[in-house]
């Protein structure tokens, strides 16, 4: 049995990619026994307790940027973590390190090469953040979410960069008729549906001007709209829903339920957008303002300038603008047809099975 280390964390963005390459690594070598290590602030706290591989905790901290006196902590965090961290490489012996972004990722994955492990980078974003930045020179191979990251990294001359797409549950095949996946959402088959969703806790401002939008009446009639607005705001917005037309939902499982019946998505634009583009989805991206480094403009702005996407800075959206952007697209079918099309050729289904094969030959140093 060899171990393959797998670190980065603090969001699903960066946890759920690397737990679907681990699945997929173990299932092309059952040899493979992953290891994961986040932090105890982040989501994997509450993730890696229910999946069934291993794990450390460390107190790792992210870098506050706009509060940088939370900062004062971080020297002594960071080396507690490595003392820790050091304890773990001697006992596991790791064969390959998988770093796949966020604050847990580059301490990590430096500590582990240090010590002569090879690495394997995942990058999601248009704008790589820091981790990637900072390791890729020394890594074997960084694999990219979107082929843009490409010019604004630096590689080192053994660098293999590979445009992988990011990993994600692929959609079934066939997909089920959008008719019956309405229907089993409780809405008619034959009216288009717009799915808004700020990711798994909701975007308030996003809520907002969803909230505006159908108030005011900006939202188009005879539309449904299916709304997942997070568990924190439910008893705000749910007296706006109505039966058949509008529901509003604190979260959506399976979320392939609602990408099979959404004509349009509304959404930020991290991690979903590998979602939207397997799928073939047409979608207005509102990017978070305050993400790191600004990178869901990045990815927003790169499938905008494809024909992939519509942007929707959140400095520009009310329920005006939001309900005036979705009733443009719905009454434009060249444009709907345009945008699906370019969001496909974004799609990279087999990406958790790409980046863990690729991984693997790392590992066992065979010929690429």
């Amino acid at each position: 049995m060899t171990t393959v280390l797998f670190t980065g964390g603090g969001t699903g963005g960066h946890l759920m990619p690397a737990l679907a390459i681990a699945d997929e690594m173990v299932r092309l070598d059952p040899s493979v026994t992953p290891f994961f290590v986040g932090s105890r602030r982040g989501l994997e706290a509450s993730v890696l307790p229910q999946r069934p591989w291993r794990y450390e905790l460390l107190p790792l901290e992210p870098i506050w940027r706009r509060r940088w006196w939370k900062n004062a902590g971080l020297p002594f965090a960071l080396v507690r973590s490595l003392v820790r961290l050091r304890a773990i490489l001697r006992a596991e012996r790791p064969g390959l390190v998988v770093g796949s972004g966020g604050y847990v990722a580059g301490p990590v994955v430096w500590e582990a090469m240090n010590r002569g492990v090879p690495a394997v980078l995942l990058e999601a974003n248009a704008f790589p953040g820091i981790a990637t930045r900072w390791l890729a020179r020394r890594a074997r191979q960084v694999h990219l979410g979107f082929p843009e990251a490409r010019s604004r990294i630096e590689v080192g001359p053994g660098t293999i960069v590979v445009d992988s797409g990011n990993p994600i549950p692929p959609p079934p095949f066939p997909p089920p008729p959008m008719p019956d996946a309405k229907r089993k959402l409780g809405f008619a088959g034959d009216r288009p549906l717009v799915f808004v969703t700020g990711g798994s806790q909701g975007a308030l401002a996003i809520n907002r001007a969803v909230a505006d939008a159908v108030a005011s009446g900006a939202f188009p009639a005879g539309v449904s709209l299916l709304w997942q607005c997070g568990e924190a705001s439910l008893a705000q917005f749910s007296p706006l829903g109505e039966p058949g037309r509008i529901a509003v939902r604190p979260f959506i499982d399976p979320v392939a339920d609602a990408y099979a019946a959404a004509d349009l998505v509304v959404a930020r634009a991290g991690g979903t957008v590998a979602s939207l583009a397997a799928w073939g989805l047409p979608a207005i991206l509102i990017p978070l303002p305050t993400a790191a480094a600004g990178h869901q403009l990045s990815n927003a702005q790169a499938l905008a300038h494809a024909g992939a996407a519509v942007l929707l800075e959140q400095r520009d959206l009310t329920g005006a603008t939001l309900g005036g952007a979705i009733s443009t697209l719905l009454h434009d079918p060249a444009r709907m047809a345009g945008l699906k099309a370019e969001m496909l050729k974004r799609a990279r289904p087999e990406a958790a099975t790409t980046i863990a094969s690729e991984a693997l030959k790392v590992m066992w140093k065979t010929p690429g």
